[in-house]
């Protein structure tokens, strides 16, 4: 018996339990292409997945391969934004990657699409492409259709997902009447899709297809149409060649793409979520990437585009200027295109057909909306080792603001506080116990961030927190203030009636005492927590890693 023989018979198990889920001989003797799906009946941005993994299927039998279908989770960070509820949603994405990384792992793919939308997903499956490092190519699911009212006292007005979180309080404020409010709500999400705002889900599928990941105008386009579906085929036609050319992930994930990537993440202000997943990405690679690598970034990457909530334009409006390709055509000077993309070209190359017909929406280099990025890292003596702000998103006269504190030691107070009228103009909140480890699970604030722009008081009030927003917050909201309190930060001994100064163009977060009352304060603060006696947030607390690293696993 041959060498080739025997190897073949030791397949035999394996082959036979192939045979149990329907696969024939040749189908075997293919490439086998793991399509790694995240649909699920739960989440808006992911109820279409479903279908458009029978067009990518379509893709990888025309051109000569297997496909191979399985699943891992995905929540809905708005679904999931109530209560400790919220506080699993940032510990999924290890979850995830995990998840791929067994499955693929122990399979031996070939080679694998990564079906996915959403905030923590799409990160996810990121850090398991790293892991793997086979042929890996993306489909993220698209854009979420912008409900643009027609009728009634809301008509002409376009909705997203953002305004019904600022809708909570323009209603709580009288600003809006039950109808208005309920028909926000009602119609606001009129498709599947990513939600149609520069939040995180849109900002990280905008860095998959900065990074070389997708195919062209992946990131911004529809949900739904024919246009998705022929981009689904392109994609699964386009892994086997992956495969075909050796081409793995890691050729494309490298520090220089990572640092491309970011700058464009930068220079569209997205997401402050995306410096965690970045960080994270760089650390899976052998990197350092931390947040202030990013102030650094943004000190000298211009601001070209804003989008909901930051202006009036959806992300929709984007795709119609061309997208993340044109974005990245005027940012050329400034990019490494050395960096190389899923079909095999340098990105020099690839830009070189890129044309660009759109001025408004995207901004030219030399005629910018600001000289910086999106995002700006704070320091001082409240924040020693650093806190994010959307700098894009905030108001001038709000760049600098000098106010009272008002502690909350989680959302739950803040919200409370807020729906019962605590809050006024000048105050400065601090919420803390809200970390990777405080909370444990580093909880959104979104929904308390948005309340306070719907009331008005977004050009007034500032909130400070150890723990996160979300991408799409708007307003001088501080957050992924390092060391949390959980570490026995300052966060942890800020008293209400401190005055703490922001400084946004000094990149300053301090807080007015003395330091030898800091000092007084540490020494005397007795730690309290949240006890977690089981289950996955009492390993992950014992594992995660500071936010300013990215919260990952150790």
């Amino acid at each position: 018996m041959s060498e080739k023989k025997e190897v073949d018979s030791l397949l035999a198990y394996r082959r036979a339990l192939f045979r149990g889920c329907g696969y024939s001989y040749e189908d075997l003797a293919k490439p086998r292409i793991a399509i790694v799906n995240s649909w699920n009946e739960i989440n808006p941005g992911h109820i279409h997945l479903q279908n458009l993994s029978t067009f990518v299927k379509d893709g990888v039998r025309e051109a000569g391969g297997t496909p191979m279908e399985f699943n891992t989770i995905a929540l809905c960070d708005g679904i999931a934004n109530s209560g400790n509820n919220s506080k699993f949603v940032l510990p999924t994405r290890e979850i995830i990657a995990s998840s791929i990384e067994c499955t693929i792992k122990a399979y031996e793919f070939d080679g694998m699409v990564m079906i996915c939308s959403c905030d923590k997903i799409i990160p996810g499956m990121l850090l398991a492409a790293a892991r793997c490092d086979i042929p890996t190519i993306f489909l993220t699911g698209g854009i979420m259709e912008p409900k643009i009212f027609t009728t009634g006292s809301l008509k002409g007005k376009t909705y997203v997902t953002s305004d019904i979180k600022e809708a909570i309080g323009q209603y709580k404020s009288k600003k809006i009447t039950l109808d208005e409010f309920h028909l926000i709500e009602s119609e606001t999400c009129c498709s599947p899709g990513a939600c149609n705002m520069m939040g995180t889900a849109n900002t990280m599928a905008c860095v998959v297809e900065a990074l070389g990941l997708s195919l062209t105008d992946c990131a911004t386009l529809s949900a739904i149409g024919t246009e998705r579906q022929e981009l689904s085929v392109e994609t699964g036609k386009a892994i086997v060649n992956l495969v075909e050319k050796k081409i793995t992930a890691l050729d494309l994930i490298t520090t220089q793409s990572i640092i491309n990537a970011c700058k464009v993440a930068l220079s569209f202000g997205g997401s402050t979520n995306m410096i965690l997943h970045m960080s994270a990405l760089s650390h899976e690679i052998g990197g350092s990437l931390n947040h202030f690598d990013f102030d650094e970034l943004s000190k000298f990457v211009p601001l070209l585009a804003k989008f909901k909530p930051s202006s009036e334009y959806t992300i929709t409006e984007f795709h119609e200027a061309g997208g993340i390709k044109v974005l990245m055509k005027k940012l050329a000077k400034i990019l490494d295109l050395s960096t190389i993309n899923v079909l095999g070209e340098s990105l020099k190359e690839y830009l070189e057909k890129v044309m660009i017909d759109e001025y408004h929406i995207i901004r030219d280099i030399n005629d910018p909306i600001s000289t910086e990025g999106g995002i700006a890292v704070l320091k001082g003596n409240l924040a020693p080792e650093g806190a994010i702000i959307k700098q894009s998103a905030v108001s001038d006269n709000m760049k600098y603001h000098k106010g009272f504190a008002k502690v909350f030691e989680s959302e739950e107070e803040i919200k409370n506080a807020l729906m019962n009228d605590k809050i006024k103009k000048g105050d400065v909140v601090v919420v803390r116990n809200e970390g990777p480890k405080g909370g444990p699970g580093m909880r959104e604030l979104s929904i308390p961030a948005a309340i306070l722009i719907g009331m008005g008081l977004g050009d007034s009030v500032a909130m400070i927190t150890d723990g996160r927003f979300s991408g799409a917050t708007r307003g001088p909201c501080i957050g992924h203030v390092c060391p949390e309190a959980y570490d026995g930060g300052p966060i942890s001994i800020v008293h209400d009636g401190d005055e703490i100064e922001i400084d946004i163009a000094n990149r300053r977060l301090t807080l007015l005492v003395s330091k030898e009352e800091i000092e007084n304060r540490l020494n005397n603060l007795k730690r309290s927590e949240s006890i977690v006696e089981k289950g996955y947030l009492r390993l992950y607390r014992k594992l995660v890693s500071s936010a300013k690293y990215g919260a990952y696993l150790e």
